[in-house]
């Protein structure tokens, strides 16, 4: 079949060509912004009497028409087409005739399909936040129920200090906070319009491009044409931002696995977000987990990809940036499913309370509070230090925690030691006593969570 572009060329092409060129299957997702935008350049060809109003006025009315037939199913995308542009516009032909082709006027499909990632991205960097903030909500709900439930805090994977499960839960809704940023971000940039820019010089047409970014709702046009069709800039933003959005899940899904095995046995996952095994039935598998944090590699690899294929491209446009559709969607596609997996996950997962609390304590994670204890009646740091250690290691040595000391055996290391000192190593006052701004008190823990709210109310 020969194509809309022929002229130059025969515009018949080699089948195995035309495999390699299609890019249908990849960007009929784009259908909405593509009419969508090509109304709004209708508008403006009859607004500028490039075309007349009659004309514009048919032109929008039949890509109306090819819109609500998609919607409703009346209509499907031609897979053998080459791209969702040339679809909508063979289309509109075959219903309007010579009063079709004059859609095209004025713009390139080089600017055509930089409008429609910009808008399909400004609805999906709009769809993320949305999802991010029901997530960071349902940490907050969870970091409330448990904002006094003791556990071992770790550094290098070995028990350090008291912390609370609300506070540990609220490290990560700071982090997807900062991911939330990042998107508002990038939507700002993404949010210029391209079209007009044409192939990459412009046209002699005297063209509105303002008035077609105020009609499809952007803040502004891209100033430069070689830039306006060449710029995936807004992709990689994206890509870039959800790369690490999908280490943080990723992060708290390595979490959840742990917590979850019967070595932690901290939380208890619901069954809708587990299965078991095929030869093992006493196996409860913390699957969804592990696959968000397997598919961070995959969002990884496509910022990777991306960023391979534009590295080298001379302005302006050239047909490898077709290539930046897959990756995108991909990473949008995976992104999305993960924050739709994972909250539901998080809400309805519950802590073994008192599991947390005899790690805690068998953890020695009291022994800084310990030592702390002793200089505040005069004695030296690294002697307290060294003091703390050898009581830890006497415990370690007999099974037992440093609550389970009589007076008598603190006092046979020193005499500042007194009764007190069982409510100092106390895992409860431990964390109470933490009362720097941004630690793991309860009240700490109580503000960090309002100050969130705050913001997402905004």
């Amino acid at each position: 079949m020969a194509k809309m572009w022929a002229g130059r060329t025969s515009g018949v092409t080699d089948s195995l060509a035309d495999e390699l060129n299609s890019s249908i299957g990849v960007d009929c997702r784009m259908y909405k912004e593509d009419i969508t935008g090509s109304m709004a350049h209708a508008a403006m060809l009859g607004a500028q009497g490039i075309i007349t109003a009659e004309e514009a006025d048919t032109l929008i009315g039949g890509l109306e028409g090819i819109l609500a037939d998609l919607e409703s199913g009346k209509l499907e995308i031609d897979m053998s087409a080459e791209d969702i542009h040339m679809f909508v516009e063979q289309e509109l032909t075959a219903r309007l005739g010579d009063v079709g082709k004059k859609l095209h006027t004025a713009r390139s499909r080089n600017d055509q399909v930089a409008l429609d990632m910009r808008m399909y991205m400004r609805t999906t960097c709009d769809t993320t936040v949305e999802k991010l903030r029901g997530l960071i909500s349902t940490l907050c709900a969870k970091a409330e129920e448990y904002k006094s439930a003791i556990m071992p805090g770790y550094t290098h994977l070995q028990r350090a200090q008291p912390i609370t499960f609300g506070h540990h839960l609220m490290a990560y809704a700071m982090m997807l906070m900062r991911d939330a940023e990042r998107f508002i971000d990038c939507r700002r940039r993404t949010n210029r319009s391209p079209i007009g820019c044409c192939a990459l010089a412009g046209t002699t047409y005297n063209t509105d491009r303002r008035f077609e970014a105020a009609r499809l709702g952007f803040d502004g046009i891209c100033e430069n044409s070689l830039d306006g069709v060449s710029d995936r800039d807004f992709c990689l933003e994206y890509l870039s931002a959800a790369s690490i959005m999908m280490m943080h899940l990723s992060r708290l899904s390595e979490e959840i696995v742990l917590w979850s095995s019967w070595e932690f046995s901290f939380v208890e996952l619901d069954d809708a977000y587990t299965t078991g095994s095929s030869i093992m039935p006493q196996k409860k598998n913390s699957d969804m987990a592990e696959l968000i944090r397997g598919k961070t590699g995959r969002v990884y690899g496509d910022l990777m990809a991306l960023l391979t294929t534009l590295k080298g491209l001379p302005l302006a446009y050239n047909k490898d940036m077709q290539e930046d559709k897959e990756s995108v969607f991909d990473a949008c596609d995976t992104a999305l499913l993960c924050l739709d997996v994972m909250t539901p996950m998080i809400a309805t997962m519950r802590a073994r309370t008192e599991n947390m609390k005899r790690a805690a304590q068998k953890g020695f994670i009291n022994a800084t509070d310990l030592a702390d204890y002793l200089v505040k009646k005069g004695m030296p740091f690294r002697t307290a230090y060294k003091l703390s250690g050898g009581l830890v290691a006497k415990c370690i040595r007999e099974g037992r925690v440093l609550e389970e000391l009589s007076l008598e055996e603190y006092r046979a290391e020193s005499e500042l030691f007194d009764e007190d000192v069982f409510e100092a190593i106390d895992l409860a006052v431990c964390v109470e006593k933490r009362i720097s701004e941004g630690g793991t008190s309860v009240a700490s823990v109580e503000k960090q969570i309002e100050s969130v709210k705050a913001t997402l109310s905004l």
